[in-house]
């Protein structure tokens, strides 16, 4: 039997995910060529369940290249890593849920110190290779002793095969629903690398990261330069673009390791390289739509595009609209309410009027210059029905586009977040 899948096999969901020709995603869910999971029930959970992660990279000589939150307040796994570790030479990742280790002062730091000692114990690899990442509630001690014991246990679990795979990414989770795992394998004019992902995010999430854990592994070799430059690319066209509530959170982390195992070398400004990015790309796009389809409580997802003659006007403008609690709702409730879309442009962009703008949702032209158009309003309910609604704004002037993926806003999320740490 073939180790993939001609068919999506239910990963690549969105229409605005196109799946490269040249990637399958693999039937045997298995790491790439180098790399071993494993995840644990430390009791760090209330509920019992997994929550402390190991990934190793068995290859002295893998390169890495990692991305963080831009929040004023950074938990203190961030600090230690971007401290401690080398972060283009990352070969280990412990990561846990259930406690996000921010807002922890000294104490939160002495214990994400001491998880990164503990993990190069349990990985075999120097400490200042190994990345620790944490998610859950802030502003509560994290108990590092429960870490530590859990990593012990986790070492004994390691293995390449989806089991550990599937338990590390369950172990990262918080209040995820939707599984965000999956191995590619790509057909480069070199040969054939695997590229695999597990990401958790559902709430907290905003433009400029997300509550995100996002980890990355290939077999192929990449030089730093090219491992930094293609994920500090696709980030930007991925998790940058999404949003769930609007929430800058303290401890966004999306590292990429690539072992090199394959053999099948990505030289820089190559075909390898092109089609390398487009994978990385399609795979971290759909892990964006998924976390927001994720969102806490969401039963749509929205997509804005915004055309016009100024980059910080579209980006503002598509922001406004993605964040906006009232276009949040109508997108909840299946309500073609286009007012409230023109109500987020005019906010984000004051000092503008009159603003000759056109919106169009799924197609369908409902504003031009600025003033409404006559519109089949069965039409146009049908259109917003489906689980994907797409809104167009197009601003004056030419050359500048943007886009931001983001959930509706419903009960579900009220109460998710109203008991979180009740």
């Amino acid at each position: 039997m073939s180790d993939t899948d001609g068919d999506d096999d239910g990963f690549f969901t969105s229409r605005w995910v196109q799946r490269p020709a040249h990637v399958t995603v693999a039937r045997d869910g298995a790491l790439p060529a180098g790399f071993r999971a494993a995840g644990v029930a430390a009791g760090i959970k209330p509920s019992g369940g997994l929550d402390v992660g190991l990934l190793v990279c068995d290859r002295p000589d893998a390169v890495s290249a990692a991305r963080f939150t831009d929040s004023g307040v950074l938990a203190a796994p961030v600090i230690v890593t971007k401290e401690r570790a080398n972060l283009g030479a990352i070969r280990a990742i412990v990561a846990n849920s259930g406690n996000a280790n921010a807002a922890t002062g000294r104490p939160g730091l002495d214990e994400a110190a001491r998880i990164q000692g503990a993990g190069a114990m349990a990985s075999g690899v120097p400490a200042e290779q190994v990345a620790v990442a944490s998610t859950g509630v802030i502003g509560v001690q994290l108990d590092g002793q429960a870490v530590v014991k859990g990593l012990l246990a986790a070492n004994g679990e390691l293995t390449t095969r989806r089991e550990g795979v599937d338990a590390f990414a369950d172990a990262i989770k918080t209040t995820d629903v939707i599984d965000k795992h999956v191995a590619l394998d790509v057909e480069l004019p070199s040969g054939r690398v695997r590229l695999s992902a597990q990401c958790k995010g559902a709430g907290m999430i905003s433009p400029r990261f997300a509550t995100m854990l996002c980890f990355v592994q290939t077999d192929a070799a990449l030089a730093p330069e090219t491992a930094d430059l293609l994920l500090g690319v696709c980030v930007k066209r991925s998790f940058d673009r999404c949003t769930v509530d609007g929430q800058l959170s303290t401890n966004d982390t999306a590292i990429l390791i690539a072992s090199g195992a394959s053999g099948v070398v990505v030289e820089p400004e190559s075909e390898d390289e092109l089609r390398f990015g487009e994978a990385l790309d399609a795979l971290l796009r759909q892990l964006a739509v998924l976390m927001v389809r994720d969102g806490e409580g969401a039963a749509r997802v929205g997509r804005v595009i915004v055309h016009g003659g100024h980059p910080q006007s579209v980006e503002a403008a598509a922001r406004a609209v993605a964040n906006s609690p009232l276009v949040k709702t109508a997108l909840n409730g299946g309500d073609p309410n286009w007012g409230r879309i023109a109500q987020a442009v005019g906010s984000a962009l004051t000092g503008t009027a009159p603003l000759a703008l056109d919106i169009s949702i799924e197609g369908i032209r409902v504003c031009s210059g600025g003033m409404a158009l006559p519109v089949d309003a069965d039409r146009l309910v049908a259109a917003v029905a489906r689980e994907e609604v797409e809104y167009e704004v197009v601003l004056p002037g030419e050359g500048a586009d943007t886009e931001v993926f983001f959930s509706d806003l419903g009960h579900g999320y009220v109460t998710v977040n109203a008991e979180y740490t009740t």
